[in-house]
C-alpha cells in the first residue's frame, strides 16, 4: 500500500507553482501568495492521512491528490479573505471591507475546484516560468532576483540559498525580505510580464535554474524524497523553457548541462553510500537515455551559439561521452574552460579549469616540464583556496588534496581530507574524505 503523505510530496512539487501563481494573481502580492500557499499545503498534509477518498474544495475535507492545486488555492483564498476581514474589523472599517469581501466571495467560490485556478491564468505559460519571470524583475538587483527566484519558485530554503551565494543565513533572509518589498514597491500588484519583457529577463531566469541545479548537484547526491530532488525539478523547469524557447542556444545548453549531470548521478555513490570520485565512477551505471538526450541538446546548442551554457554543455558532454577518466579529452576540456572564463569568468570556473589542467598534467609522462606545470597549478589552487568565494575555495581544496593523494604525498593528503570532512555539507562526501584520511599509512 502506498503512503498518502509520500504521494502528496510528489503532488506538492507539481502543484506549488500553480498555487502560488493563482494566489498571487488573486491577492496581488507574491509575498502573500507564498504565505497562504504554504498554509494551505500544511492543511493538506495534516488532513491527507484522514482522507475519505472524496475530498472537496470547501476546506472541510482533505483533497483528492489529483486536485491538490485547486483545493489548496481555494483554501488559501479563504484564509486570505478571513485575514482581511479580521484586519478590517480591527481597523474599524468593517462595513466597507465586508462589501468588498462579499463581492470577492460571490465571484470566486462558485466553482472553487476549477475557476479559482483558471480565471487568473489567461496565458498558457508554465506556472513555474511565470513565477520565475516575475521574480527576475529588472527593478531588482541581480542578487535579489536570484534569491527571490530560488526561494519562491524553486523552493530552496534560506540555508541552501545562503550556502549557494556564500553568505550568512541572516543576510540571505534579509535579502529575500528586501527583494519582496522592492518588487511590491516597484510593480504594485502581481503581474506576469508579457513576451517581450520575458525575453529581456531570460538570462537571469537561466542563471536561477542553473543555481538550483548547482545546489542539487552539490548537496543532494542521492535524493529519495521528491521534495528534495531539486535536480529533477530543475530539469522539469528546463523542459518548460525549451518548450517556450526551442531555438535558443543558451536554453538548450542549460538543459544539456542538467540532463548530463543527472545522467551521471547513479554512479556518484558506492554500495555503502559513500561518494565516489569521477576517476573511480562505474560508468556502466550512468543513464544512457539521459546521456543521449543531453548530448543532442549540447550539439543543438553548439550549432546556435557560444555563450555560457553552450560552453558548459560542451564540457559536460566531453566528461560524459568519454569511455573512461583516463581517455577523457582533457586538452579540449581545458580549452572550453578557458573560453568559458572569457565569456563568464568566475572563481568556480577557474577552479574547474585548474582541476582539468591538473588531470591532464598528471596523466602526461613524467618530465621536468610536467613538474613545473604541476607546481604552477598548485600555486594557483592555493590562491583560490584562500579566496572569498566559498564554492571555488572548496573545489580548490579538493583539487589540492587530490593532487597530494595522486602524487604519493599521502600524509599531506590525509591532513587535507580530514580538514575537508569538517567543511563539506553532505554526509556521503564527508565519509569519502574520512576514508581517504584514514587510508594514509601513518593513520592506519
Amino acid at each position: 500500500m502506498t503512503d498518502p503523505i509520500a504521494d502528496l510530496g510528489e503532488d506538492f512539487v507539481e502543484a506549488w507553482p500553480r498555487i502560488v501563481r493563482a494566489l498571487a494573481a488573486y491577492t496581488g502580492s507574491l509575498d502573500e501568495a507564498q504565505e497562504y500557499a504554504a498554509e494551505a499545503i500544511a492543511r493538506a498534509v495534516a488532513q491527507v492521512g484522514h482522507r475519505d477518498g472524496r475530498g472537496g474544495a470547501d476546506g472541510s475535507g482533505p483533497p483528492a491528490l489529483g486536485s491538490l492545486a485547486a483545493w489548496c488555492t481555494a483554501v488559501g483564498k479563504r484564509a486570505w479573505i478571513d485575514d482581511r476581514r479580521r484586519a478590517a474589523v480591527e481597523q474599524r472599517h468593517a462595513q466597507r471591507e465586508a462589501g468588498e469581501l462579499r463581492s470577492a466571495l460571490a465571484g470566486s467560490d462558485a466553482d472553487a475546484g476549477a475557476s479559482v485556478i483558471e480565471a487568473p491564468l489567461a496565458d498558457a505559460l508554465d506556472d513555474r516560468l511565470a513565477l520565475l519571470f516575475v521574480a527576475c524583475d529588472p527593478a531588482l538587483t541581480e542578487q535579489a532576483r536570484l534569491v527571490l527566484a530560488l526561494r519562491v519558485v524553486c523552493g530552496l530554503d534560506v540555508a541552501r540559498i545562503a550556502a549557494h551565494l556564500g553568505i550568512q543565513q541572516s543576510a540571505a533572509a534579509a535579502r529575500l525580505t528586501r527583494a519582496k518589498h522592492a518588487l511590491a514597491k516597484a510593480r504594485g500588484r502581481f503581474r506576469v510580464p508579457d513576451a517581450p519583457e520575458r525575453r529581456v529577463r531570460l538570462p537571469v531566469v537561466l542563471a536561477s535554474v542553473a543555481g538550483m541545479f548547482t545546489v542539487a548537484h552539490r548537496d543532494v547526491l542521492d535524493p529519495h524524497d521528491p521534495l528534495d530532488d531539486l535536480g529533477r525539478q530543475a530539469l522539469s523547469i528546463a523542459d518548460a523553457l525549451v518548450a517556450e524557447y526551442p531555438d535558443d542556444a543558451e536554453v538548450r545548453g542549460l538543459r544539456a548541462v542538467i540532463r548530463l549531470g543527472l545522467a551521471r548521478r547513479p554512479g556518484r555513490l558506492d554500495a555503502d553510500g559513500v561518494a565516489v570520485p569521477l576517476d573511480e565512477a562505474d560508468r556502466s551505471r550512468w543513464d544512457r537515455r539521459l546521456i543521449e538526450a543531453g548530448l543532442a541538446d549540447a550539439a543543438a546548442a553548439a550549432d546556435r551559439g557560444d555563450g555560457r551554457f553552450v560552453l558548459e554543455a560542451a564540457i559536460a558532454g566531453l566528461h560524459t561521452s568519454a569511455p573512461s577518466f583516463e581517455r577523457t579529452d582533457w586538452a579540449r576540456v581545458v580549452g572550453f574552460y578557458r573560453a568559458l572564463e572569457r565569456v563568464w569568468g568566475s572563481p568556480s570556473v577557474t577552479a574547474g579549469r585548474l582541476a582539468a589542467e591538473l588531470h591532464r598534467s598528471l596523466l602526461a609522462p613524467a618530465s621536468g616540464e610536467r613538474t613545473a606545470t604541476l607546481r604552477a597549478i598548485e600555486a594557483e589552487l592555493h590562491g583560490l583556496a584562500a579566496g572569498p568565494a566559498p564554492y571555488a575555495a572548496l573545489d580548490a581544496r579538493f583539487a589540492l588534496a587530490d593532487l597530494a593523494w595522486r602524487t604519493g604525498r599521502r600524509e599531506q593528503a590525509a591532513v587535507e581530507y580530514a580538514l575537508l570532512a569538517d567543511l563539506v555539507p553532505t554526509e556521503p562526501v564527508r565519509r569519502f574524505c574520512l576514508a581517504r584520511s584514514a587510508a594514509s599509512p601513518g593513520r592506519a
